[in-house]
């Protein structure tokens, strides 16, 4: 229409496209497990929470986190400490392995300590931060810090009682910080029914962790949760972690995928027969699995497994949970099993612990940690069963879990026993994890006849065809044997059972063999005497023979001799023989012809 305008952009492409989310930055902690949990670690430039109450680790975890960023990614770190001198800290420090002096000499770490005292403290006026951000902000320009801890927050604000104006000055110094550009982690006490004590710190911090530590059954155990983070994706379950001469460990759950290879190489199980019954034994990298109730030789299975992966030049680590290392190698060596040789050569280590003496997470990073450093190919867990006095089914089964899936993912063959009781179905587990297992082999103790003998079977073993036979296990000084069982209208006999069946086999079988090299005998025997009645009957026909011979010669001799004879004769009578064809023509006699008589 005349008097109107188009729009500015009418007839005109336009390049808008829709913009691509930037990811969050993040900032790596260098705590083993915890990048991993939250796809990088804490987010930088922002302010993260770590709350819990006393003793759960949250000043070791702030620790951690400047030191291994001075250390590691060159990101220098203020530590502001409203409870702990920097002397303490220094000596709390070094028995995780750092040198604080060190790095404060280097200009890579500020340690300041704030000291707030009630009786030293008179409130006049309004209440403020100011001299914190000055003592802080020169502290973070003096040595360029991109880190920065406040530990504890509720130290700073415990001489207080004015709520509002604390409230307003936990807004105003979060805020702060992230002007600044660094990230900064605050601890807090956790309070009742809520995060914090002032209830606020979690809602204005960018990402909360909470660390507990519990007691069950008289056991600790700490367990980390990331509760909030905002801008990114991250595991909301629980996860147990461990503080240790190393530092702070955090096992995750469910960041582990069922990603692992599988591998067709064949490792031995160092029992030939057994080879057999799985067609040359267990799948490298695979879950095996042993049941059987108390003495039924599970603990015999798993040593022989290890000996068999030392002899193959394999790194094997043997986590016994009820004997010593010099118990074990003394009771196998009853049974023609050598595990002291290997421990000399280093190939073979035993480490033995009581289930009680440790948390199920404790056990569990121990053993991953040691697994790591000694890069086996092999474990042996004996038994898993005893994990119940540390804990309930569910949290057994879940560290169990966990370290079934590292170990597959690490291509570790690894062995586990497991306890039945006796009031316990044969084919199940106490802990559950039956279904994890890739090879499950049943151990069952055998009564007949006044004995008790042991049983072997393969119950399960995946990708492989095995032997659906009963096997009986028999423990000797010369090691570990698997023989064939007696089957029969009796049942299945082991032991002298066994042994008395198979000799009255062997006495019936003698008796059939003697009655049939008695038969063979009276056969040849008859034979020889038939073939000598042949022989007599052929001598016989022989001399028939040669005398029917005998007799036309003489009768060919005769006729011959007739002839001659009849020849002379006529010879005599000056006549021709009678085939003599002369006789047919006229011959001269005295001058005349005379006919052919």
């Amino acid at each position: 229409m005349p008097g109107s305008r188009a729009p500015a952009n009418r007839g005109r492409r336009t390049n808008n496209k829709p913009s691509v989310p930037r990811a969050l930055e993040k900032c790596p902690t260098g705590i083993a497990g915890f990048d991993e949990l939250t796809q990088g670690g804490l987010p930088r430039g922002r302010p993260t929470l770590i709350c819990g109450g006393p003793g759960c680790g949250k000043s070791i975890f702030a620790l951690e986190f400047l030191l291994r960023g001075a250390l590691h990614y060159g990101e220098p770190g203020v530590f502001v400490s409203f409870e702990e001198t920097p002397e303490d800290i220094r000596k709390n420090v070094a028995s995780l392995g750092f040198d604080v002096s060190s790095l404060v000499a280097k200009k890579l770490l500020v340690v300041d300590h704030v000291r707030v005292e009630r009786s030293e403290i008179e409130e006049t006026g309004e209440y403020d931060l100011d001299g914190l951000f000055i003592r802080l902000g020169y502290a973070i320009d003096s040595i360029g810090a991109r880190r920065v801890v406040l530990d504890t927050i509720e130290s700073l604000f415990s001489a207080f009682t004015n709520t509002a104006v604390v409230r307003a000055e936990l807004r105003r110094l979060f805020g702060w910080l992230k002007e600044k550009g660094v990230t900064a982690i605050i601890t807090g006490e956790r309070g009742e029914g809520s995060l914090t004590r002032q209830g606020l710190e979690e809602y204005v911090s960018d990402c909360v962790v909470l660390l507990d530590h519990r007691v069950n059954s008289g056991i600790s155990t700490r367990r980390l949760r990331v509760v909030k983070y905002r801008g990114s994706t991250h595991g909301t379950n629980e996860y147990p972690f461990l503080i240790d001469q190393l530092g702070v460990s955090v096992l995750p759950i469910t960041s582990l995928g069922l990603t692992h290879e599988a591998s067709n190489e064949r490792v031995s199980t160092g029992i030939a027969r057994l080879d057999s019954m799985l067609q040359g034994g267990y799948h490298r990298g695979s879950s095996i699995l042993v049941t059987g109730t108390a003495g039924s030789g599970k603990s015999s299975i798993a040593a022989k497994f290890a000996e068999a992966a030392c002899a193959r030049g394999e790194r094997c680590l043997y986590f016994a949970f009820e004997e010593s290392p010099k118990q074990i190698v003394r009771n196998m060596r009853s049974i023609g099993i050598d595990l002291d040789l290997p421990m000399r050569r280093g190939a073979l280590e035993i480490h033995s612990a009581r289930p009680s003496l440790h948390g199920l997470e404790t056990h569990l990073a121990l053993m991953l940690r040691s697994i790591t450093e000694k890069k086996v190919a092999a474990v042996v867990l004996d038994p898993i069963t005893v994990f119940l006095q540390s804990g309930g089914v569910g949290d057994v089964h879940a560290m169990l879990v966990r370290m079934v899936d590292l170990l597959k993912m690490n291509k570790i063959t690894a062995f586990f026993t497991s306890l039945t009781g006796g009031d316990q179905v044969a084919e199940s587990t106490e802990v559950g994890i039956s279904s994890l297992m890739d090879t499950w082999l049943l151990l069952r103790n055998l009564e007949t006849f006044g004995e008790r003998n042991r049983g072997l079977y393969v119950l399960k073993s995946r990708g492989t065809a095995h032997s659906n036979q009963i096997r009986e296990f028999i423990l000797t000084s010369q090691g570990i044997d698997l023989v064939d069982v007696y089957t029969g209208a009796d049942g299945v006999l082991t032991g002298s059972a066994r042994i008395a069946q198979e000799a009255r086999e062997s006495v019936a079988e003698a008796q059939r063999r003697a009655e049939l090299a008695d038969r063979e005998r009276q056969f040849e025997q008859r034979r020889a005497a038939l073939r000598a009645q042949i022989a007599a009957l052929e001598a016989e026909l022989e001399r028939d023979a040669v005398a029917i011979e005998n007799a036309r010669s003489e009768q060919r001799t005769r006729e011959q001799m007739t002839v001659a004879l009849r020849r002379q004769l006529a010879t005599r009578r000056s006549t021709d023989t009678a085939s003599d064809d002369s006789t047919k023509r006229p011959r001269k006699r005295n001058g005349r012809n005379e006919a052919r008589s």
